[in-house]
């Protein structure tokens, strides 16, 4: 087979995860999936390894893969899965599992009888029951109270829709119209990857593509093992904290040593916290995709990801941690203790790679979640919404003011105009603030103020964040970053601070007021010039004071 039809059918592997991922936002239902883009979209070549991925949830790098991994271990002989098979499952215990509000559809992909690839979606359900609107909560204790569990069902049998399991999805979700909205959008981006897939085949043969797989992977991986090479060898090692469970237990420590060599980087978490009784625990899935996700950024990130460009990463945790949580853990936050794993390892690298790697971030999904019923139309609402805040600077600029945390990704705001729109709430403010933190010769980016305004009789706020206590870290002698926290203002002039709260009742006229943090600074304040920081006051990034009190300006 010649090279140029080869990088052909690899570019077209690659291409259909961006139109899987088109699809997937134009036939959603939920804001939280075709606005946020809280999803990710790809296919494995039928052995599960990871062909294509397209943009989306950084935090879903390895849900697609080893999904499909243990698709194949509950379905093992041949005849298991067929021609019209649709596969559904959100197991948090399980390949591809996180919390029970992302739901992975796999679609098997057959030529002529023969398995030859699986398309795969990931899409974050806004409702998919339990005890709480929006099926997150801070105060769970056990899996069972945060929604409906799909273990690998089958969602179609050969063509045929399974309708008692449809049946039971919509009797037991709030929101049954969006949430099997979600689902039929999810089989449908997994369709659209699946016909890509059989065109290809038509087109070259199917010899021809199961070779472009290999040849895909196996390119993944030289690339990669190059830019290892490149990296400084040695052992390194961090830890940080996550505050609270959500019971008012913690705080509890991540640990990492992170050992470069040999053409492998091996990330080690033994010493990690044992699995909590609140909702703050990560699966074992959820600590790969965190590993792979530091290890993507300090190798050769311009590479579309695949499984082979893994191949030269080794995890190490035991299992029953706070980042490998074994059932019946309640795992509704896993992602402040995913983004802790990723940032351990990226303090641990930073100081030997601050060409690749900058100071702490917010580190903090701040998700926030309000439900009530809208004043118009008296029908329930449920906003579930991540938070933007601040990177951290780096050797040779500022950090980055607004963004998401590293386990988001390609992900975006609600706009405020369809966030007034179909939720019981109006945004008053949306600023970069300017509390204390990330000073330094490069001045850590900016974190936010949010203002939501309830316009409905009542509405509930659940809300949770790391970083509360402990701040973004710094480097080179700049100044740490500020917290994350929510604030409540009430109408009688009382201000309620909250880090972790669940079904908190806040009445019309009365205000959410939510900071996220500021990344940490890098390098000496007294070292940047005058002029960058008689600029920074004009812009609103720090105040008279600050420059006098840490850039020494009088």
């Amino acid at each position: 087979m010649d090279i140029f039809t080869t990088e052909i059918i690899k570019d077209s592997l690659v291409a259909l995860g961006d139109e899987m991922f088109n699809a997937m936002v134009r036939t959603s239902m939920s804001p939280i999936i075709y606005e946020t883009t809280d999803f990710a979209v790809g296919a494995t070549d039928a052995q599960g390894n990871l062909l294509a991925q397209g943009n989306g949830v950084t935090a879903f790098l390895a849900t697609l893969d080893t999904a499909v991994q243990s698709a194949l271990e509950r379905f093992p002989n041949e005849g298991d899965i067929r021609p019209g098979d649709v596969i559904i499952t959100n197991s948090p215990y399980l390949g591809g599992g996180t919390h029970l509000s992302d739901v992975v559809i796999i679609l098997p992909v057959f030529h002529e009888d023969i398995l030859v690839a699986f398309t795969v979606n990931k899409a974050h359900w806004t409702e998919v029951g339990g005890t709480e609107p929006g099926s997150v909560s801070t105060r769970a204790t056990e899996i069972f109270q945060e929604g409906l569990h799909f273990k690998f069902l089958k969602l179609y049998d050969e063509g045929r829709i399974n309708e008692a399991l449809v049946g039971i999805i919509e009797a037991n979700v709030r929101l049954p119209e969006s949430t099997l909205g979600d689902m039929h959008a999810g089989v449908a981006a997994a369709r659209v990857g699946a016909r890509r897939i059989l065109e290809l085949i038509e087109k070259y043969d199917r010899p021809s593509v199961l070779h472009a797989m290999v040849e895909l992977l196996n390119y993944g991986e030289r690339m990669t093992e190059a830019e290892l090479l490149k990296l400084p060898q040695g052992e390194y090692e961090a830890e940080g904290i996550v505050e609270d469970d959500g019971l008012g237990n913690g705080p509890f420590t991540v640990r990492v040593k992170v050992t470069i060599g040999d053409g492998k980087m091996i990330a080690d978490y033994t010493g990690t916290d044992g699995q909590v009784a609140g909702p703050i625990n990560c699966s074992y899935t959820g600590l790969v995709t965190g590993a792979r996700c530091l290890f993507k950024a300090v190798t050769d990130s311009e590479i579309p990801a695949n499984g082979g460009c893994f191949r030269a990463l080794e995890i190490i945790c035991p299992m029953g941690t706070i980042i490998s949580a074994q059932s019946p853990a309640p795992v509704s936050l896993y992602y402040e203790p995913l983004i802790a794993a990723i940032d351990v390892m990226w303090k641990a690298l930073a100081p030997v790679m601050p060409d690749r790697l900058p100071a702490g971030h917010q580190r903090s999904v701040g998700a926030t979640f309000l439900s009530g019923n809208h004043p118009d139309t008296g029908e329930l609402f449920v906003m579930g919404e991540p938070l933007v805040g601040g990177w951290g600077a780096s050797e040779d600029k500022d950090g980055d003011s607004g963004q998401f945390c590293c386990a988001n990704g390609e992900t975006f705001n609600i706009p405020t105009e369809l966030f007034e729109n179909r939720y019981g709430v109006q945004v008053e403010q949306y600023a970069f603030h300017d509390a204390d933190g990330g000073a330094g010769e490069y001045r850590g980016g900016k974190g936010v103020v949010l203002d939501y305004k309830i316009t409905s009789d009542v509405a509930y706020l659940t809300y949770a964040a790391s970083q509360t206590i402990s701040r973004p870290w710094a480097m080179e002698g700049g100044q740490e970053g500020s917290n994350n926290y929510a604030l409540i203002l009430r109408k009688d002039g009382k201000v309620e601070r909250h880090h972790m709260c669940t079904g908190i009742a806040v009445e019309k006229g009365e205000v959410v007021r939510l900071y996220t943090g500021t990344g940490g600074g890098y390098g000496d304040p007294k070292r940047r010039p005058k002029a960058q920081v008689l600029s920074d006051i004009k812009n609103g990034y720090i105040t008279e004071k600050q420059a006098a009190d840490f850039y020494f300006l009088t």
